[in-house]
């Protein structure tokens, strides 16, 4: 698949590169990231963003309590608005001081963002991190958070709405209502976990769009073993950590960047309707074509499959 093409995304309706720039990194979180962002930096990534080859773009209202989504307003701008074609969205976040994650909360979570943002209707709306604040069926309840996001679509105000979060079973239960057109997954599907192969199966039966997002597993399948290996931002077990051993040793020998082996494990799977890769500065623009550009021997991804670790390491 050429990631360049712009492809459908599910039912949707929208068409997205297969590289979709995750905003989460110029939220300025350094407690997650381990370095920050200045608004200059965040502000000319975006605008190099809304001028490049990619045109899909991923925020959240609660990156940073709004200082992504601000940061994009700033750049979308000063740039004289957003390129036709052009694919932002965002998500609903609970309010961070209250935990309040009801079907109000949704509404003025889409309002502060369409404020930062300097939008008036977005074409794609996720439920963001429900696991965190409420089980399937209390967000399934009458005036809650999924009726108030069918609600603001039946009411134009979203073009179309997604659920992004983490646990695999929890996430099935939401695409198998049929009320969401896109699904994003992070973590769970990467060159050392396949967690997300049931919910990508389930997605594709449904026609539901499939997001596939952190394909570096928060740094360790870009920047590879370091003195403190983290996977998904927390301690990598044993079993993963000997697997990017081996991984890294593999792309040695075949002289291929473990950063470009993880990207193109995403973007050559037909199922992925676009992969997010997190940005903090326009640099990364370049470096992420060169990597999705890299030319990779497919005897090399038959190789990679002997490393994969157990599925009881898997994040799940």
């Amino acid at each position: 698949m050429n990631w360049r093409e712009h492809r459908g995304l599910g039912k949707t309706g929208l068409r997205v590169t297969g590289i979709c720039v995750g905003g989460s990194p110029i939220g300025n979180m350094p407690n997650v990231y381990g370095y920050g962002v200045e608004d200059e930096q965040a502000v000319a990534l975006v605008r190099a963003v809304l001028s490049g080859t990619f045109n899909f773009l991923d925020t959240s209202n609660g990156y940073g309590n709004g200082t992504s989504e601000r940061r994009i307003g700033a750049a979308i701008k000063a740039h004289g608005g957003l390129p036709e074609g052009f694919v932002l969205d965002t998500k609903v976040d609970a309010d961070p001081e209250t935990r309040d994650f009801s079907g109000d909360r949704v509404r003025r979570s889409v309002e502060e963002s369409f404020e930062r943002l300097g939008i008036a209707y977005c074409p794609l709306m996720y439920f963001h991190d429900p696991e965190y604040y409420m089980t399937f069926e209390e967000a399934m309840l009458p005036g809650g958070p999924v009726e108030a996001l069918v609600k603001l679509k039946e009411e134009g105000v979203v073009g179309n709405i997604g659920v992004a979060a983490g646990p695999i079973p929890m996430m099935l239960e939401y695409v198998k209502t049929d009320l969401f057109q896109v699904v994003l997954s992070h973590n769970r599907y990467t060159l050392v976990d396949r967690s997300a192969v049931p919910l990508m199966e389930e997605a594709i039966k449904r026609n539901v769009a499939y997001v596939n997002a952190a394909p570096y597993g928060g740094g360790i399948l870009a920047k590879g073993l370091g003195d403190n290996a983290r996977y998904m931002y927390r301690e990598a077990k044993p079993q993963t950590v000997e697997a990017v051993r081996s991984i890294q040793a593999a792309c040695a020998r075949h002289q291929i960047p473990l950063a470009a082996a993880a990207l193109q494990f995403s973007l050559r799977d037909p199922r992925v309707s676009s992969t997010v890769v997190g940005m903090s500065d326009a640099s990364r623009i370049d470096e992420t074509v060169a990597l999705a550009d890299h030319p990779i021997p497919a005897e090399f991804w038959t190789e990679l499959e002997t490393m994969v670790p157990p599925n009881e390491v898997w994040v799940g």
